[in-house]
């Protein structure tokens, strides 16, 4: 309106989406709407009035009028005055304020809002024209070249800067050498996914290290931003990691209590009754809320732990047979297993180094569990599988038996009886060669027991192939396959397309929280001498078999279709569901996770057609192509080479892209990350390391296994210590924030303006709605085995929706956690 006949203004209001006031990191977003243009602005604050005065200044961009440069003409600066209370439209955490502008009729059009901050705190401009005036293009280029920087100095924390790195801070050198660790990127020795740059100074002792002095810094926009500080799961993490960690280390070297479980029953009591602490201990450790589960304070200092959902029902089903097959294709690591092709299985180490790796099983070994079929026509058949942990593990293994662990190579060999389930019936043990790598490995294999002390070898011979596939899982079927393949993108995507781009607004929501979570797994949990170094087997060495590992991977693999074929749990049909036929049809992780690939993939096929007509669009998007180029040559750019990259060249590829990443961050993460404590929180369904080999007949130890096998048990896998920080940690891992936003879910009902992209997203929430009743009606299915199995949980973890806390299910719309 006007506000006089010599002085003309345009009235407006800003509204305030207030995310978080508790919290030094949170968010503010802000959705301005001023004259029907809808805006974007994320701050830090404490109120909502720290807004008012001249802290901010807000001037409107002409979309139709220029300079003479060519630059859209910038208005005269305003400020947000008074608040509105009366606004019917306000939600919870929004506040209202009046804005004027003056306006000359010489201006033109507003295009877009030009924000100035004069607090210390940074924001964020974001905008949604369907099309970029020319008179917007320069403003639009300038904030792509500020979030890039310079790639030079040390990084400030209210920047919002998005600049790559290798991974050379997770050592600490200064330290000693056993605080060195090898850098990670930038080689073809120790391949890995990029970072985002700190600039931190180098330490004294190499120049090729980055220094951990102070917090890590990440862009401003990447900071948490959470309703309720109950949710503040990551600082969490980040005291367990520190003070948690400190706090019961000092009460074993203290002898208050003793660093072994005796029975199974005193596992169990760790649910049930809890850890008496000493009185002062509790409170030295950080009083969020999220300890008060966990933390008792209630007259005793207790360390209570919630029970399982593993044995929630029964209390022994975990060491079945049958459930040890069902976790392997419905537990936390449900993508390893592959159909067993070669007999008996072969290694694809180099033999002139590590000499032959051909698997000692035979046919005597198993042919006699194969419900009468010879190893030949099983393997025709598709009933054979195996879960390799041999080759990933053998060029470190003397290394890791150096240390006070003891652990093995393993093979799994598992049949698919006619009931759909997955029966083991032969473990390969190996270790290296006495003699040297070059002479092989020395192996045994065990078979399947189920009394006297070969039933105790047996479920030893289980708990091996469980600690190996603990620490795969944890570094490499969740850490790198989904929390740093996916940063790249996050960083590629902020500095190569505009806010306004289709693409930008289509990924963005699957980026949240990333690289501030990845920032605190390497300040604290992958570090040198972090959590998982002192939990899980593979210790010092966790992250650089991760970059071994990652030679292998390959991003069009990330599909799960791809994956299931690579696998040969699955084959091309047009007539099955999906175009796929599983030979395991009751396979939990599998069939539930196509329904949800499928879901992604028409939400973005229906998103990618609203803005690309042809593939010529594709070819001609500068930003577009620059971003592919980006993650391809810097962010990936130790596999820049590799030939299986998409070339992106048509919407077709688009759309493969961009599911990809979509299933990564949001299905891919859940499926391996939510199942944690579920499975995981039973320290002994789910050993994270071995201290002791299978001990010789003769010995004392083999006795032990006679008179004691529960404690022989016990001795072999993860002590107390390390269990109770494993617990703490994937306990708080494993739970869902009150303000979470799921697959099919946005921040905002203002995210875009336009009505078709509305309708698609739309339709994908209702499909994922349907999709989790046919879930649950699987779950109900007695047939189907899998998807409950022995110890009477459902497979819910790739339910779409979920209330907030330890759920086992619901799929983040990120790697939140």
């Amino acid at each position: 309106m006007f506000g006089g006949f010599f002085s003309p203004k345009i009235k407006g209001t800003v509204v305030l989406m207030q995310k978080n006031v508790l919290d030094i990191n949170s968010i503010v977003s802000a959705e301005n709407v001023v004259n029907g243009v809808v805006e974007g602005i994320t701050s830090i604050l404490d109120t909502a009035s720290s807004f008012l005065g001249r802290s901010v200044s807000i001037q409107l961009i002409s979309a139709t009028q220029t300079d003479s440069s060519g630059k859209g003409k910038v208005g005269n600066k305003a400020y947000l005055e008074g608040p509105i209370n009366s606004l019917p439209t306000l939600g919870a955490q929004q506040n209202a304020f009046t804005i004027h502008f003056k306006y000359d009729s010489h201006f033109g059009i507003p295009g877009a809002f030009y924000i100035q901050n004069y607090m210390a705190d940074e924001f964020f401009l974001t905008y949604l024209p369907s099309q970029t005036p020319t008179a917007l293009v320069y403003y639009r280029q300038l904030e792509l070249h500020n979030l890039r920087g310079d790639g030079k100095e040390e990084r400030l924390k209210w920047e919002r800067i998005y600049d790559y790195d290798v991974y050379n801070d997770i050592g600490e050198p200064d330290k000693g050498a056993l605080y060195a660790r090898q850098v990670l990127g930038g080689s073809s020795a120790y391949p890995y996914p990029r970072r985002g740059r700190t600039g931190r100074p180098k330490t004294k002792t190499d120049p090729n290290y980055e220094s951990r002095s102070g917090s890590a810094y990440i862009p401003r926009d990447e900071s948490f931003g959470h309703v309720k500080s109950s949710d503040f799961l990551i600082y969490g993490l980040k005291s367990v990691a520190q003070d948690v960690t400190s706090v019961l280390q000092s009460v074993f070297e203290l002898d208050f209590t003793p660093n072994e479980f005796e029975t199974f029953d005193e596992v169990r009591e760790l649910y049930e009754g809890g850890i008496k602490l000493p009185t002062d201990a509790i409170s030295k450790i950080s009083p969020l809320p999220v300890f008060k589960e966990i933390f008792r304070t209630d007259g005793e200092q207790f360390l209570k732990f919630p029970t399982p959902k593993v044995i929630q029902v029964s209390k022994s089903a975990w060491m079945t047979d049958e459930e040890f097959g069902r976790e392997i294709i419905a537990g936390v690591n449900p993508g390893l297993v592959r159909s067993l092709e070669v007999f008996p299985p072969a290694s694809k180490l180099d033999s002139a180094i590590y000499g032959d790796h051909t698997s000692t099983i035979t046919k005597e070994h198993i042919e006699p569990n194969l419900d009468g079929l010879t190893i030949d026509l099983a393997i025709e058949s598709k009933k054979l599988f195996i879960l390799d942990h041999h080759d990933t593990i053998i060029p470190y293994l003397r290394l890791i038996n150096s240390t006070a662990t003891k652990a093995y190579a393993s093979r799994t060999i598992l049949f698919l009886k006619s009931d759909g389930t997955l029966k083991p019936v032969a473990i390969e043990l190996s270790l290296p060669h006495p003699q040297g790598d070059q002479h092989g490995v020395v192996s045994n294999v065990y078979l399947p027991a189920v009394e006297g002390v070969e039933s105790t070898i047996w479920l030893l011979a289980k708990a091996y192939v469980i600690v190996n596939d603990s620490c795969y899982h944890q570094l490499v079927s969740h850490w790198l396959n989904t929390h740093a393949v996916v940063e790249p993108f996050v960083i590629a995507t902020h500095r190569q397309l505009s806010v306004v781009h289709p693409i930008y607004k289509l990924l963005y929501p699957h980026y949240r929280d990333t690289m501030n979570i990845n920032a605190l797994a390497r300040g604290s949990l992958v570090n040198a001498d972090g959590v998982i170094e002192k939990t899980f087997l593979w210790g010092g060495y966790a992250m650089e078999i991760s970059s071994i590992v990652y030679k292998d991977w390959v991003f069009t693999d990330q599909a799960l279709p791809a994956d299931l074929i690579k696998r040969g749990i699955a084959v091309e049909d047009s007539s099955s569901p999906h175009g796929l036929r599983l030979v395991i049809e009751d396979y939990p992780y599998a069939v539930d996770g196509l329904d949800i690939w499928g879901a992604i993939k028409t939400w973005v096929e229906d998103y990618v057609s609203l803005y690309y007509t042809s593939d010529d669009t594709i070819k001609q998007d500068v930003e577009l192509q620059s971003w592919w180029k980006e993650v391809v040559e810097v962010g990936h750019g130790d596999k820049k080479d590799a030939p299986w990259w998409p070339k992106l060249q048509t919407r077709e590829d688009l759309i493969h892209v961009s599911t990809i990443i979509i299933w990564t961050a949001s299905a891919l993460h859940a499926a391996v990350n939510f199942g944690q404590y579920p499975y995981g929180g039973f320290i002994l369904n789910r050993p994270t390391l071995s201290r002791r080999l299978i001990p010789e007949e003769g010995t004392d130890e083999y006795n032990e296994l006679i008179t004691n096998p529960q404690k022989a048990y016990l001795r072999t896998i993860t002590p107390k210590f390390q269990t109770l920080i494993d617990l703490s940690v994937i306990e708080i891992l494993s739970r869902h924030a009150s303000d979470e936003l799921y697959l099919g879910q946005r921040d905002s009902e203002y995210w875009t303006s336009d009505i078709k992209a509305l309708e698609a997203i739309k339709k994908f929430g209702t499909t994922l709605a349907e999709i989790e009743g046919q879930l649950v009606q699987r779950n109900n299915d007695e047939t189907l085995r899998n998807r409950v199995g022995p110890i009477t949980l459902p497979y819910t973890v790739l339910y779409p929706s979920s209330k907030e806390g330890l759920t086992f299910r619901g799929i983040p719309n990120s790697i939140s956690i």
